[in-house]
């Protein structure tokens, strides 16, 4: 998830959004909830120094910046256009249940320092705060005291892309798959369960998942296509397949098999029921010509959702042959305070590969 430099446009978008994150306001909680979650369709935060007692170490003065109100704003992750990432506070009510929820799982892990189960709720707690460096730091210590749990890896190598380090997150999560060939599948539970109390994501599905759109964000999309072709094997609901059949669409669009990509959409033949992943199912029903990028992009579609959804048209119109109309979409996506949503992770990634293909307007001609 290595970081590039970026052109003063795409500074001047940064600042803007920068100086929106400080008065978003109190949906800004809800939309933190849904943006930040580990289910396989959408995102999160995390982090602690003495994991056992649950004291969590400040972020490092170099990492931290003057806030609007004149406190310190701690940095957690460079994008992909070289620019500092806040950490969003949470206002109010949100960040107070999801602060208890932390201290629970701390008061667990204290009461079982022993138990994997407990160590990885404390980072994934962690997480939903927006402190994903230090989630990340948890993590860590559950790959060291539990090498052969797969799941510390899993969700370490989720932080990682959160946080734009690609190269690392790639690593943990081919690790992962290795680890877990020949064993059996196990449900993953959700952090914030859906309105049905069903989870619909599996470590298998999730590790590989994740790792395909580690391969995919670094442009490798080879290997993205073959951990996508795992992850649909690995789970059949329908809120997994939309979202692994959207990269899968995406990536073999990005391949130039576009007949391949046109059979993906045949899934759509048969009624779904679809009950988490919607953005993914409008586009992919967009893709197939069933709604209008009108119909799609509604006004009162939250941040996230339209994060999903001006990447997933964005990288339509770039396999369309249209790159400009395309970056102006990848930069209004920036535009948007979720910043650890997968289409704002995507849009960094095509706009700096976009600037490094771009003639150098300072060059000399020598």
């Amino acid at each position: 998830m290595s970081s590039m430099s970026e052109g003063s446009g795409s500074r001047c978008i940064d600042r803007q959004r920068s100086s929106r994150l400080s008065s978003f306001g109190g949906r800004l909680a809800v939309l933190l909830c849904l943006a930040l979650l580990p289910a396989c369709g959408e995102q999160d935060l995390e982090g602690a120094r003495q994991v056992g007692d649950g004291s969590a170490e400040a972020a490092p003065a170099s990492l931290a910046g003057a806030g609007a109100g004149g406190g310190e704003r701690v940095v957690e992750a460079t994008s992909l256009l070289g620019e500092p990432l806040y950490r969003v506070e949470l206002p109010g009510g949100g960040r107070e249940e999801l602060t208890v929820q932390l201290a629970a799982a701390e008061a667990d892990l204290a009461a079982a320092p022993e138990s994997a189960d407990a160590l990885i709720w404390v980072g994934r707690r962690t997480a939903y705060l927006g402190r994903f460096r230090e989630a990340i730091q948890v993590f860590g210590r559950g790959v060291e005291r539990f090498p052969d749990d797969p799941r510390f890896l899993r969700h370490r190598g989720h932080r990682y892309i959160s946080t734009r380090q690609l190269e690392d997150a790639v690593t943990d999560l081919e690790a992962a798959a290795a680890m877990i060939e020949g064993r059996e599948d196990e449900v993953e539970p959700d952090g914030i369960p859906n309105e049905r109390g069903v989870p619909t994501s599996s470590l298998h599905s999730n590790i590989w998942y994740h790792l395909g759109l580690a391969h995919y964000l670094r442009g490798e999309f080879e290997q993205a296509l073959r951990a996508y072709h795992e992850c649909l094997q690995a789970l059949d609901n329908d809120d997994h397949q939309v979202a692994t059949r959207y990269w899968t669409y995406l990536t073999l669009r990005r391949l130039d098999r576009d007949e391949e990509a046109a059979g993906v959409l045949s899934w759509l033949d048969m009624p779904r029921d679809v009950h988490e992943n919607h953005s993914y199912h409008q586009l992919l029903r967009f893709y197939r010509g069933d709604l209008t990028r009108e119909e799609l992009l509604s006004d009162d579609s939250a941040a996230l959702d339209r994060a999903t959804l001006g990447y997933g048209i964005g990288a339509w119109l770039l396999a369309e042959g249209d790159p400009e109309a395309a970056r102006a979409q990848f930069e209004q996506v920036l535009e948007s305070p979720v910043w650890a949503a997968f289409g704002y992770i995507a849009s960094e990634a095509e706009l700096a590969r976009m600037d490094r293909a771009a003639p150098d307007d300072g060059a000399d001609g020598e």
